[in-house]
């Protein structure tokens, strides 16, 4: 269903903003300057991750807080270059260049707000956690092997492969700088020391940036450094209508596909955890709207592909943030940087985002989702997580999700194709004893118990349990427990009355669930039977079907040998 955009941004805004005052005001912007401090070292590193420049990750950040923070579908909602876009883009841009990543990033946003225009975010909760951990670590593993070479401070030649790219330097034709990788040590020590609590109002990261480039300055260090930062948001390096390669669109739609799946479930689990945070709902459709809109405009400034940031986002609420005037007063926070101290940025070394964004990765791992799987011995998951890991860091992210998902959903078939059919004939005695009157004999009526889905998976063992029966019993099928109807399953089910229908034998459904009798009513199976012979429980047809045997003995004359039978 299409979404109406400007008046659902409306009343959004209108319940966010509801009672907001000073106070919450002041808040707000001292949470925004919080995320400003935390998004600073970061858009730094992830712009020079994802193979364009540090100016590039710092455009995109003030953009991204400006357009997606203002128009998103939740106000806690931060927006800016992230690890695992990252290592998505450099692959992209030692393939195409920087143009490949400026085209492949607009046309999905395109996508991306085609999601949120038809409301299909809810797609991304199909893709299981496993699979979600899997490529989040093996994003993790690229984002690490793309920074060995600030690491060490050295420039070894680009690959289009991670695992080409790590093979590279097990040939040992470079010499490390002794001091950048001193200065990687030296932030990858304060990360890790930093204590927690003081990371929100401070960030580790920016201390370890601000010691490095102070000691590189005052050394005079000969290290490889971030270089001039343009003190503009409109970039000499960007898209320009004039420049775009339409002959190369094609090239484009598998790595654009790639990253609006990733920016779409990035920014729908980052509200997720939001929303858990705050207590706040995120408008999902809005949300997707947003980014796209987002990653449509941000190429033609230069900046690269964005998405919400579960780190940016959780220190803003963490700092008592209520409203998207937080992300507002962080892209401005971000643009005096710019226009201000970029000859101070210029000198950051390389060798201090390495430092970051290692521990960067290893933090981004789902460390706890990973120990569930595999302390638990979650034998589907582990197989699902490891494929997907691998996949992620040998193929790209389309091809290692849609193999995760393949294999997960294949387990989830082979798992689920288990089904039990329990046959109990109906015993009088035990009916009576339990308030019942039955006048029909008890070899009449057979309860057929179907425990599990009824699909193409099972339908084998639901025949062959059913070829038992003699053709002299009327049959009720209780389903209370069948989740799962597909055609095979109808087939089987319509082929089973009609060869109890050819012995002059009646069937009975009980605890059909709403989907498996819409499936039924299409299929014109309850038609067929007729509403009398559906029953909410066994129980209930079992005294139907009794009566009705009953009533045809009475008419034959045979009543008095099946009373007689049955006392």
């Amino acid at each position: 269903m299409m979404r109406i955009t400007l008046p659902n941004l409306l009343s959004i805004w209108r319940a966010e903003f509801q009672g907001y005052n000073a106070q919450a005001f002041q808040h707000d912007v001292l949470a925004g300057i919080t995320v400003a401090a935390v998004a600073l070292p970061l858009a730094l590193a992830f712009g020079v991750a994802s193979g364009a420049t540090a100016a590039a990750g710092l455009v995109t950040a003030v953009l991204a807080g400006f357009l997606i923070g203002g128009l998103g579908g939740a106000g806690f909602q931060v927006s800016g270059p992230t690890g695992a876009m990252s290592a998505v883009l450099i692959v992209l841009a030692s393939r195409y260049g920087l143009e490949g990543v400026w085209m492949a990033g607009a046309m999905a946003g395109v996508f991306i707000l085609l999601l949120g225009i038809f409301n299909l975010g809810q797609i991304v909760n199909f893709i299981p956690s496993s699979v979600l951990a899997g490529f989040t670590s093996g994003i993790a593993v690229i984002i690490f092997i793309g920074q060995i070479d600030n690491l060490l401070g050295v420039k070894t030649e680009s690959a289009e492969n991670s695992l080409v790219k790590l093979g590279n330097y097990f040939r040992f034709d470079y010499t490390p700088n002794g001091y950048a990788v001193a200065l990687s040590v030296l932030v990858i020590l304060i990360m890790a020391l930093w204590p927690k609590t003081w990371n929100a109002r401070f960030p580790g990261s920016l201390l370890g940036l601000i010691a490095a480039t102070g000691v590189t300055v005052l050394f005079d260090l000969d290290v490889p450094v971030i270089g001039a930062i343009p003190q503009s948001i409109l970039l000499d390096a960007r898209l320009l209508p004039s420049h775009i390669p339409w002959e190369n669109v094609p090239d484009f739609i598998m790595p654009a596909f790639s990253i609006a799946a990733l920016g779409a479930i990035e920014s729908l689990l980052c509200g997720s955890v939001g929303s858990k945070m705050t207590g706040q709902k995120i408008d999902s459709a809005q949300e997707l709207i947003a980014q796209g809109l987002g990653n449509i405009v941000i190429p033609f400034f230069g900046g690269v592909p964005a998405t919400a940031a579960i780190a940016r986002t959780s220190v803003a609420v963490k700092s008592g943030g209520r409203t998207r005037v937080i992300s507002l007063v962080h892209s401005s926070m971000l643009l005096i940087v710019v226009l201000a101290l970029s000859s101070v940025i210029s000198k950051v070394p390389l060798a201090a985002l390495g430092g970051i964004l290692a521990v960067t990765a290893w933090r981004m791992n789902e460390w706890g989702e990973i120990n569930v799987i595999f302390q638990r011995r979650f034998r589907s998951a582990v197989a699902s997580f490891i494929l997907t890991l691998c996949a992620t860091v040998a193929l790209d992210l389309t091809q290692a999700i849609i193999l995760g998902v393949g294999l997960s959903a294949v387990i989830f078939v082979v798992q689920i194709s288990r089904i039990k059919v329990v046959m109990q004939p109906v015993s009088v005695e035990k009916m009576r004893q339990e308030g019942y009157e039955m006048k029909y004999a008890a070899d009449r009526i057979v309860v057929v118990y179907v425990v599990g889905p009824l699909f193409f998976g099972t339908v084998n063992l639901f025949n062959t349990a059913l070829e038992a029966l003699n053709g002299m019993q009327d049959v009720i099928l209780s389903f209370r427990t069948v989740a799962l109807l597909d055609t095979s399953g109808v087939e089987a089910l319509e082929s089973l009355i009609e060869r109890l229908e050819k012995g002059g034998r009646r069937v009975y459904l009980a605890g059909l669930n709403d989907p498996v009798r819409t499936y039924l009513d299409r299929a014109h199976i309850i038609e067929h039977l007729g509403e009398d012979r559906l029953f909410w429980s066994a129980y209930e047809a079992i005294m139907a079907a009794d009566r009705y045997r009953t009533e045809v003995a009475r008419k034959t004359g045979e009543y008095q040998t099946i009373a007689a039978l049955a006392d």
